[in-house]
């Protein structure tokens, strides 16, 4: 019996001290309840990097801020390593655009056709360009094309709408 007690005592203690909370992480303005914070940090040996990749993050980055001049030297960069890359070519040429080099955009333009196809990003984009040119016409037959594989893309709907404005937003004084 005496045993017995013993053993309960201890498989009490045992469990007892399993609910105890961990004071290494203390902080005042979070009650002892509150569970510490689950790290979301992958461990670098999982994570897998290409230093080809590097341009092409620098280029989003770059493009994303408006900088479209330095957003270019990084495309080429990109795809200057990775020359079957499309999504490089795309963004090459959206930021030739974007500095009004139409000539080099349209040649990064058909060599991300050759190699996906005309997609309808590539479509919109075309586009945008054509329209950032003055020739509304073949801006307004690319915008088309795209908004009849995706009616509902919010980006294509955006660029038809701003095409539809800027038609009627040319007004002329006739001299009289």
């Amino acid at each position: 019996m005496r045993v017995c007690s013993i053993f309960i005592v201890f498989l009490l203690s045992c469990v007892l001290a399993g609910c105890e909370t961990d004071k290494t992480f203390n902080n005042s303005s979070i009650d002892s309840e509150t569970p510490a914070p689950t790290l979301t940090v992958q461990d670098p040996a999982d994570v897998k990097y290409y230093p080809s990749d590097e341009p092409l993050r620098l280029a989003n980055e770059n493009y994303s801020r408006g900088n479209f001049g330095i957003a270019a030297k990084y495309y080429e960069d990109a795809v200057t390593r990775a020359h079957e890359d499309a999504t490089a070519w795309i963004g090459l040429a959206a930021s030739y655009d974007r500095v009004g080099r139409f000539d080099l955009a349209d040649r990064a333009y058909k060599q991300a056709i050759r190699l996906v196809g005309e997609t309808t990003q590539i479509l919109n984009n075309e586009g945008y360009s054509y329209m950032l040119r003055g020739n509304l016409v073949e801006a307004r037959r690319k915008l088309v094309a795209a908004d009849q594989r995706d009616p509902n893309n919010p980006v294509i709907v955006n660029n038809l709408n701003l095409l539809n404005s800027s038609g009627r937003a040319i007004v002329r004084e006739t001299g009289k």
